[in-house]
């Protein structure tokens, strides 16, 4: 068992969320019970796995798309204010961090991403550092890179805008939304 300010105390510390400026809150957005046994995680706080958080007895649920966004109606109505009141009373946590996942250099998505296509970013670019680059290695085509793509990513096809022909000598990616910061 751990109590709830030191799990909260942690994930910010290790995904450095205060080099942030993101479009919405970082860290603890739904507070729960006070002591963790077992924490849930996903993509996103949907109402799907809210409700597999509840039958597995979750504490905490750690998302990288929480609840609250700028811009958004804040009223807790609606599809809102349905999950609010359902991790509520189940007295479950929810712990959302957005850009600080993208961005981290060892667990991010920019990251993750990197490691399944063999890319190792020896460069962050980009407001923020949200984007990742890493030399292509040997010989690597448009249409090799992209095959490594749809391969990495369980068969979905990548879109590819025609190049010149010439080997990749470098490769830079960034996941989500984040590329309109730079």
């Amino acid at each position: 068992m751990v109590q709830r300010n030191q799990i909260e105390s942690y994930l910010d510390t290790l995904l450095e969320v205060g080099r942030f400026k993101d479009y919405g809150p970082n860290g603890l957005q739904v507070e729960g019970r006070a002591e963790l046994r077992r924490i849930v995680s996903g993509v996103t706080a949907s109402r799907a796995l809210i409700d597999a958080a509840i039958a597995d007895g979750a504490d905490a649920i750690l998302v990288h798309h929480g609840l609250f966004w700028r811009g958004q109606d804040g009223r807790l109505v609606g599809w809102l204010g349905e999950r609010v009141r359902r991790l509520m009373a189940h007295g479950i946590n929810l712990f959302a961090y957005h850009l600080p996942l993208d961005a981290h250099a060892e667990l991010g998505n920019n990251a993750q991403l990197g490691a399944r296509l063999g890319l190792f970013a020896d460069t962050r670019f980009g407001e923020q550092d949200l984007g990742f680059a890493a030399p292509a290695g040997e010989n690597v085509s448009l249409a090799g890179l992209a095959d490594r793509v749809q391969a990495a990513l369980g068969g979905r096809v990548p879109l590819v805008l025609a190049g010149d022909g010439r080997p990749l000598a470098r490769i830079g990616w960034c996941t989500g939304g984040a590329q309109g910061y730079f």
